[in-house]
């Protein structure tokens, strides 16, 4: 899969911009703050329907005016071209058609198309709190088979409503409180299994993979940890649910849980958040992003789309050099401010100035 042609209308800086992409080494580049970012941002969100920077869908409307529109011609390996086109208002619901064909449900576009995005901020993968990596499992998931987004969907709508209840409670458990705690906690338990079972099947996939990856980047042969192993999977939700149930009627929420379990990562044997370089942070950040990325391209039949955001720079010249050196297979879009390295041979350059392609 790769992406023939991109067109955005009214998306963050661009008026109106197109793009004829190749399917191997793209390199987009330009002085700072002149859209390079926004390119990648209209890439991931074709795939995902959420911008990889964490901000809310309005905010891709350009300024002054009054709705947003990404466009993109994707080629498969079968060669079928599928158009896929995205109406992304500054209020109101998104709205995808492929084909021409508006879509029942925005979710339903999930899988269509798969992009891997690693961006400065990725840093937080290995810094920053659980709930980056609890993204970056889910998402994965996500990637690998799309029936997991309804899994995730079920979870926080089952901890919506308990939380809910926890709350209107007011720190009393009466019978009545206890009988629909009862119901909740049986809806809970079910859906909290079977994440955990996915996060846990998951993570034993990538675990070789991403220390296969670091070691390619950081030319370095330490161990790698990945370790998913949450208290309350011990014993199962439900006993989890029972033993803490006091503690949430007291606190008004739910403490136990998928929704608070953490990845903990490690190189050579030592916690990565505390006791890693900043180079080593990022090498492990980047080489989670390519093991997904490999383990979804093995598993589906579809190699996700790659796009290194403004990273060649954050990384030492021979970690840069150690990943143009062995880049995936599959079309590659690389942004940049800085001199293209030697390494990087793209197949095309395209250079951005204020919200245009330039020659």
């Amino acid at each position: 899969m790769y992406v023939e042609r991109l067109e955005l209308v009214d998306f963050r800086n661009y008026e109106r911009a197109t793009f004829e992409l190749n399917p191997g080494v793209t390199a987009i580049v330009g002085r700072n703050a002149q859209g390079k970012t926004n390119v990648a941002e209209s890439m991931a969100f074709l795939a995902t329907l959420e911008s990889f920077r964490n901000v809310p869908p309005a905010v891709l409307v350009r300024n002054g005016a009054d709705e947003a529109f990404v466009r993109a011609t994707i080629r498969h390996a079968d060669g079928r071209d599928l158009l896929i086109e995205i109406a992304i208002p500054r209020q109101g619901r998104i709205t995808a058609q492929v084909n021409r064909q508006r879509l029942p449900r925005t979710r339903d576009l999930l899988g269509v198309m798969r992009v891997t995005v690693f961006s400065p901020d990725d840093l937080e993968l290995v810094k920053g709190s659980p709930a980056e990596r609890r993204r970056y499992l889910d998402d994965t998931a996500v990637s690998l088979a799309v029936k997991h987004d309804a899994l995730r969907l079920d979870l926080e709508r089952v901890l919506k409503q308990r939380n809910t209840l926890l709350k209107q409670c007011g720190g009393r458990l009466t019978d009545e409180v206890a009988f629909s705690l009862d119901v909740w906690d049986d809806r809970l338990a079910a859906v909290a299994d079977d994440v955990g079972q996915v996060r846990a099947t998951l993570v034993s996939r990538l675990q070789p993979r991403v220390e296969e990856a670091y070691h390619r980047i950081a030319g370095d042969v330490v161990a790698i940890g990945l370790r998913y192993e949450p208290e309350w999977r011990r014993a199962g939700m439900k006993a989890a649910l029972a033993a803490a149930r006091s503690d949430d009627v007291r606190r008004g929420v739910s403490t136990v849980g998928p929704h608070r379990d953490d990845l903990d990562l490690s190189i050579g044997a030592m916690p990565a958040r505390t006791h890693a370089s900043q180079g080593e942070m990022r090498s492990l950040a980047l080489a989670m992003r390519l093991a997904a990325h490999r383990l979804v391209a093995e598993t589906t039949d579809m190699t996700p789309l790659l796009v290194l955001d403004d990273v060649l720079s954050e990384l030492d010249p021979d970690r840069c050099r150690a990943l143009l050196e062995h880049l995936p297979e599959g079309q590659v879009v690389i942004t940049t401010a800085s001199p293209l390295p030697e390494a990087a041979r793209p197949d095309q350059v395209l250079r951005i100035d204020a919200g245009s392609v330039v020659p």
